[in-house]
């Protein structure tokens, strides 16, 4: 069965190559002609990710509609093209396994919100956890949440075609909670590159990532999440890798704010996307309709925004009303 992939950016690369490890066909799409060509001679995807070699059993195409026909697509679409996207594809009653982290501007909605509207007929699944592209590309082991609207018939289905030995997928049905680890963890990440970019030390960035998973474990419940899922594979695992290392680009956006930056010098030039800076605005504004507490996103959306400089943001949240640290 050939496994088609909607994006040939670093993470739907990585993903092409995770499926074809065994042998299996992939047909991966991208908008770039010079990308689709290289994908099919070179075997190499040189723009963004240039550290792997394809295997031969992945093919580009920059025509969506070859897709159609495929059972199984992962959609690695950037969030906020994810809609126009999938207008392009014909719906059917296909799985549609949404790979995408991110809340939709200026709608609020979740990437399977965007996803039933586009493509109603489809399937919907998400697949999120601790993956970053080069890892999962170079065949190094992980875990992800594969969240499956479709409970556990569409979870038979799915968990053979893509379980891989170095990609071994978990069940849940909370794909609304597996949406919003996802999310939420992007904006933290910049939080903790800022403590990074400031030298504030390794003490800082724990508590910091202790309290941004309250701040998502509060929104997502408010949004109907689980508590279990939060701390699962794809809230606290995918928090933990975002916000440890340089490789995440959310993490390196906040870092090079930390270093005196701005959002739009920092952001310049890049051919990855951060998502976490598309998604801070829209997070803390739907925090704010809903009343929920998540001082560290707002944070994070006043420094992108120029509002505040990195050191002042932080002392804000330093100077904070003490409080229990359960409410």
């Amino acid at each position: 069965m050939t496994i088609g992939v909607i994006g040939a950016g670093a993470w739907g690369t990585a993903l092409a190559q995770a499926m074809a490890s065994d042998g299996s066909e992939v047909l991966i799409w991208a908008r770039e002609t010079e990308l689709v060509d290289e994908i099919n001679s070179a075997h190499t995807n040189s723009l963004f990710l240039p550290s792997a070699e394809l295997a031969k059993s992945i093919r580009a195409t920059n025509q969506i509609g070859e897709l159609d026909e495929l059972p199984i697509l992962l959609v690695v679409t950037p969030a906020q093209h994810l809609a126009q996207v999938l207008a392009g594809l014909p719906d059917a009653s296909r799985d549609l396994v949404l790979c995408s982290k991110g809340i939709e501007a200026g709608t609020g909605r979740l990437m399977a919100d965007v996803a039933v509207e586009a493509a109603p007929g489809a399937k919907l699944a998400v697949l999120s956890g601790p993956t970053f592209a080069h890892e999962v590309a170079a065949g190094l082991p992980t875990a992800v949440t594969l969240a499956c609207a479709g409970g556990e018939t569409q979870w038979t289905r799915l968990a053979p075609a893509l379980s891989r030995p170095t990609l071994r997928p978990y069940y849940s049905d909370d794909v609304t909670g597996a949406e919003i680890g996802g999310a939420v963890k992007n904006v933290l990440a910049i939080a903790c590159g800022v403590v990074e970019g400031l030298g504030l030390g390794q003490n800082a960035r724990a508590a910091l990532i202790a309290r941004g998973y309250a701040e998502m474990t509060r929104f997502g419940l408010a949004r109907g999440a689980r508590a279990e899922t939060m701390a699962g594979l794809s809230g606290l695992g995918d928090l933990v890798l975002t916000c440890s290392s340089i490789s995440s680009r959310n993490f390196s956006l906040g870092k090079a704010l930390g270093e005196g930056q701005s959002a739009a010098e920092a952001l310049a030039g890049k051919n990855s996307v951060a998502e976490g800076a598309a998604t801070a605005p829209i997070l803390a504004e739907l925090a704010k309709q809903a009343g929920i507490a998540m001082p560290i996103v707002t944070a994070v959306n006043r420094l992108l925004a120029g509002e505040a400089p990195a050191r002042g943001v932080v002392a804000e949240l330093l100077s904070r009303p003490l409080k229990d640290e359960t409410a």
